[in-house]
């Protein structure tokens, strides 16, 4: 599911004067938003790692024959 789609299913609370108060989202589309906020922060912390090796790893010289 797309994160458009996960958007579109959602259900909002509505006060009496016509404010959305709360969202309402089934639990299957609850578990598709985790899951891709866990992804998110995998593939941060993997480029910041990636980042930190790379900064601290020298660059072995190259040789010329």
């Amino acid at each position: 599911m797309t994160v458009a789609e996960i958007l579109n299913s959602v259900k909002f609370v509505v006060t009496p004067d016509g404010h959305q108060s709360a969202v309402v989202v089934d639990l299957d589309i609850w578990e598709q938003i985790v899951t891709l906020l866990e992804d998110a922060k995998d593939a941060d912390e993997m480029k910041q790692v990636w980042g930190n090796k790379r900064a601290t790893t020298p660059t072995p010289p190259i040789s010329t024959p």
